[in-house]
């Protein structure tokens, strides 16, 4: 029987006599259950019987585990003794040599003053021996045997401080490091201009650690400055001299080239000869920035030189700074990828010294680019003789022209001036499309030339010349609308761009202190809003331009109404009904009389000639009409035929105003013939009617005072105007007293 599972901590009565008589056979079989209870008794007497004997062996050895446990507590006991006697003893040794210590750390101390003051004896003798052997030294010119002397005298130095000649032998050390820079110096020269990098450094290293070692560093960067500003000087001049028959461009670009490699050649070297805590790039950064203050001939004064000759100035200046600007991006390129981190100041004196010779011709870019448009201009294929249609029809095709122009012009800008020069361009725009509306403005005067010739006829040829110039206007000014909102955009653009820092800041690079505030006050003036407009000269020009345009318009129209309206001043007119007896015939008897019918016809065909224009959609002819009238401006734009009637509203109220002025101007009316006259005016109000528009409000009393008897003249005539009341009295030769 395996009793081990006995001892386990699950051990389940019931799971383990299942599991022993779970064989069939057994579980009827009450011998074999009879022989489990008998084992089990044997092994339950076998277990006590084992521990029985467990305890008495543990009672047998009790006494000896407590006499080894209080054996071992008296020793804890004495050994607590023993330790604070130990430490009693410790405090007392620690009270009686106390005295003792301090007098042998005063006596350490006095030793290491009389080390010292040892020490600076020997070092002020050996300054003394070193002082007299200097001078033999300096006769032999060996730079290696006069550093070591100068070395070893510096640090005696540094150990007679507290002497009261310590400023006295500083100066004269000072005195000798100079004389010892003085003859080093050629050599130094000579070892920064040789190209050869091997022999070069292993000069050059010598020299550092000398002048390292006597603090003279920064003096040998001087040297290395010097030097390296001489070499590129003379590669400038000697460029110049080879290269007399490049263009200035070629000799700008070809010296950028230069002084990229030999950035590239000096930063290796100054990486090879100088210490790691001097930055090469910061070296070199300097040393360029001498140099491009100091090219001779400048810059300036070559491009100044070439100015007058290129035919292009703008175009040349654009393509000079293309190459400073190509030229500083890939330098501060170089600069980046190095590992030395350079001071923003450091950055900003360097790019001000590769653009400065750009700065004046910045000032002035407004001049530049106004002569190039105004040049382009010219260039432009305008037919300016007769006949007008075909001026008219040149400068309708001469409008995309224009306009490129104008949209060079602001790519110009961001070439040559990185958009700080919008200010200028606002101003050459301005002159430049001030010209281009002069040619406009000679055409108008072409065509009121032609017209005076024919003017008392209809004209409607002249008519649909004076509408086509009209919406040729009207795309210019559309177009000059959207110029100035792209315009807008760009400053709004730049000026983001420029604050959150993606860009070089160029308005202090390129723009002088009055430059600069005017540009900031544009991009002030756009940023916060402002109701001005970049371009209110241009578009207040092209305005009065259509102004202009549509005054003529009206008068080549109107021309025939004025001239058929002379008859109604004419005594003739009316004379022959004066001669007549039928004063009292009622008022169908009456017929319009010629003038006002053909007024009425010529009036009712104004429709027709308007349709190809203002029946339709036509936005620029609609921007050009809204900028000659607010009449315009007002009409409903989903209506594309209101247009057309306020063109015939102005015709009209003129035609009203004519006809009103002369019948105001008439002598005298006969009965008769003030009946005629209201049945005139009747007639022409059936023909405004007929078009849409109303009679003016003097017509309608001058129709009703015509008719009103004489005698009933004065009552009746009440509520219209005194004026006309008294005008109309007077031709009908009606007394004041008349009831």
């Amino acid at each position: 029987m395996d009793i081990n599972v006995f001892s386990s901590e699950d051990f389940d009565t019931k799971a383990w006599v299942n599991e022993i008589l779970k064989n069939p056979e057994h579980q009827n079989d009450s011998n074999y259950t009879m022989s489990l209870v008998t084992k089990l008794q044997l092994y339950v007497q076998q277990l006590n019987a084992t521990l029985e004997q467990t305890s008495q062996q543990v009672l047998g050895s009790l006494p000896k585990i407590m006499r080894d446990t209080s054996s071992l507590q008296q020793e804890a006991v004495t050994l607590k003794h023993k330790m604070a006697t130990v430490k009693g003893e410790i405090e007392q040794i620690e009270y009686d040599t106390g005295k003792s210590i301090d007098t042998i750390e005063k006596l350490d101390s006095l030793v290491s003053r009389l080390n010292a003051a040892k020490q600076g004896l020997h070092e002020s003798d050996n300054w003394t021996i070193s002082v007299n052997d200097l001078e033999e030294v300096f006769d032999t010119k060996n730079i290696e045997t006069i550093s070591s002397k100068i070395l070893s005298m510096q640090n005696s130095l540094k150990l007679l401080v507290n002497i009261s000649d310590y400023e006295d032998r500083k100066l004269q050390l000072e005195g000798l490091k100079n004389r010892l820079e003085a003859i080093a110096s050629p050599s130094i020269v000579q070892a920064f201009n040789t190209n050869n990098l091997d022999y070069v450094s292993e000069q050059s290293q010598m020299y550092m650690k000398i002048f390292a070692s006597i603090g003279r560093m920064p003096q040998l960067i001087k040297y290395y400055h010097k030097c390296q500003k001489d070499v590129l000087l003379k590669k400038w001049r000697d460029q110049l001299e080879l290269e007399q028959d490049y263009s200035t461009i070629e000799w700008i670009h070809n010296y950028y080239s230069t002084l990229l490699s030999s950035w590239h050649q000096q930063s290796r070297w100054c990486s090879q000869v100088f210490p790691s805590n001097v930055s090469s790039a910061k070296t070199l950064l300097d040393v360029y920035v001498d140099v491009l203050n100091s090219l001779d001939p400048s810059l300036k004064e070559c491009c100044d030189a070439a100015l007058k000759q290129v035919p292009d100035k703008l175009n040349f200046l654009i393509e000079v700074k293309e190459s400073a600007k190509h030229f500083a991006d890939s330098l501060l390129k170089v600069i980046d990828q190095s590992q030395d981190k350079m001071p923003k100041e450091s950055i900003q004196q360097l790019e001000q010294a590769i653009y400065a010779h750009l700065v004046p011709y910045v000032s002035k870019y407004s001049s530049y680019e106004q002569s190039a448009l105004l040049k382009k201009l010219s260039q432009i294929n305008l037919k300016k003789e007769p006949p007008a249609s075909e001026w008219v029809q040149s400068l309708s095709l001469s409008i995309p022209q224009v306009m490129d122009m104008a949209r060079e012009a602001k790519k110009d800008c961001s070439l040559l001036t990185e958009g700080c020069g919008y200010a200028g361009l606002l101003v050459a725009l301005r002159g430049f499309f001030w010209e281009y509306a002069s040619l406009f403005q000679a055409a108008l005067r072409h065509i009121e030339a032609e017209h005076d010739s024919r003017k008392q006829q209809e004209d409607w040829t002249t008519f649909q010349i004076c509408f086509n110039l009209l919406q040729n206007a009207g795309e210019v000014l559309l177009k000059i609308q959207d110029l100035e909102k792209d315009l807008t955009e760009s400053i709004l653009e730049l000026n983001q761009r420029k604050s959150s820092g993606d860009v070089v800041d160029f308005k202090h690079l390129l723009l002088k202190d009055a430059d600069l505030k005017e540009y900031e006050s544009l991009v002030k003036c756009v940023t916060e809003g402002t109701q001005l407009s970049l371009l209110d000269h241009v578009t207040s020009e092209f305005s009065k331009l259509c102004s202009a345009i549509h005054q003529t318009t009206y008068q080549v129209v109107f021309a025939p109404i004025a001239s058929i309206l002379d008859v109604v001043q004419s005594p003739d007119t009316w004379a022959q009904l004066t001669a007549s007896h039928n004063a009292d015939l009622p008022d169908y008897s009456f017929t319009p009389q010629e003038y006002i019918t053909q007024i009425g016809q010529y009036l009712m065909t104004l429709p027709q000639h308007l349709e190809p224009f203002l029946f339709k959609e036509n936005p620029s002819l609609a921007c050009a009409l809204k900028a000659t009238d607010q009449e315009y401006d007002v009409i409903s734009e989903n209506n594309e035929s209101s247009l057309a009637h306020t063109f015939l509203a102005i015709v009209a109220r003129g035609t009203c105003q004519g006809f009103t002025d002369r019948i105001l101007s008439i002598c005298q009316l006969s009965q008769a013939a003030s009946k005629q006259l209201a049945h005139d005016i009747n007639y022409f109000n059936n023909i405004l009617e007929e078009l849409g528009v109303p009679l003016t409000e003097s017509l309608q009393q001058l129709s009703v005072l015509l008719k009103i008897p004489s005698e009933q003249y004065q009552a009746q005539s009440q509520g219209c105007s005194a004026r006309l009341v008294a005008a109309v009295r007077q031709m009908r030769n009606i007394k004041s007293g008349s009831t």
